[in-house]
């Protein structure tokens, strides 16, 4: 994630210095960076971020220490064919088109500080830019409903607006420090969820069985209300049991949370579908769970389960509703 950038940038206008914000709008072939990559530079040539993984930050740190005094957006254009392309293209081989915009100028102070803000709330937003030199604006998900699913920035067909997508981190909330759970734990970092562990058993639940990882030992109920789950949370519960799963599985339906697995055979689910039934959720509320939890790729193993529920999260995040 680039979004600490953002609130470093307002940070340096704060205190007293020049800055510019550059951001990879749109690439073609093997370029090293992807589109809303960020690069912030001072005035002094100081710089966080990347645009191209060293390719052209030199001539981009130039091109914004022009800019920042004069407050004017400038969009650059860079690619191995450039006939320095050793010194300011990609060697490697792609183009990008590089936004360098000064804060105080091109991006102004009051849309930096609201855009900042909502990313700290975790509210997603969208940063949207005119290339052809109009004011910037934001807009929430509503506006770009296909984008935000995928979180993915881009120009749109007009070939001049660039929409620079601003989702909160996806999180995972998994119930039950079991087998799954050390194989699905390091599986969902790797692609990108910050993973929460829940489980009252201290056995269970250890630092030895799970190094470096967020492990909660309350109950879920009290776990679950404070961690909150919202449309960037998946949650998945592995213990079998009806006293740790339930709590979850009801914090979970009355959530926003994008996707909610449980383990357990069908006749396991019919048992606890009963019990939802019992305690006033209705269909709809249950069709959203998936159980039993994880797709259908035969696997047994705790890893190969542990790989059916990633791929599910992942299907369940990224294809259309």
């Amino acid at each position: 994630m680039t979004d600490h950038l953002l609130q470093t940038a307002r940070d340096w206008h704060r205190a007293g210095r020049g800055v510019a914000i550059a951001t990879v709008v749109e690439t073609w072939g093997s370029a090293p960076r992807g589109v809303g990559s960020l690069l912030i530079i001072d005035d002094t040539g100081r710089m966080e971020g990347s645009v191209s993984g060293g390719c052209v930050e030199g001539a981009v740190i130039l091109e914004a220490l022009d800019a920042i005094p004069q407050g004017t957006a400038r969009l650059l254009d860079y690619g191995v064919s450039d006939d320095a392309a050793f010194a300011v293209g990609l060697a490697c081989g792609g183009r990008i088109r590089v936004l360098v915009e000064p804060v105080g100028g091109a991006m102004p102070i009051p849309l930096l500080t609201a855009l900042v803000d909502a990313i700290t709330a975790r509210q997603p937003i969208a940063y949207v830019t005119d290339l052809d030199g109009g004011p910037p604006t934001l807009a929430d998900p509503a506006a770009y409903p296909e984008r935000f699913r995928l979180d993915r920035s881009g120009v749109e067909d007009d070939a001049r607006t660039f929409v620079a997508i601003h989702n909160p981190p996806l999180r995972m909330i998994v119930v039950g420090a079991v087998h799954i759970a050390q194989a699905l734990l390091p599986m969902a970092r790797a692609c990108g969820f910050d993973p929460v562990l829940i489980d009252p058993r201290g056995a269970f639940g250890s630092a030895d069985r799970f190094p470096g990882e967020t492990i909660l030992e309350d109950w879920p109920d009290a776990a679950m209300a404070a961690l909150a789950p919202d449309s960037r949370t998946a949650v998945v519960t592995l213990t079998h049991d009806p006293k740790l799963d339930d709590p979850a599985i009801a914090a979970t339906l009355r959530s926003g949370a994008f996707y909610l697995g449980c383990l357990g055979s069908k006749r396991t689910h019919a048992k606890r579908v009963d019990r939802l039934t019992a305690d006033g959720f209705g269909a709809d509320d249950i069709a959203r769970i998936h159980a039993p939890v994880g797709l259908d790729l035969g696997g047994r193993a705790p890893a190969e389960i542990a790989v059916s529920i990633m791929a599910q999260v992942i299907a369940t995040l990224r294809r259309p509703a």
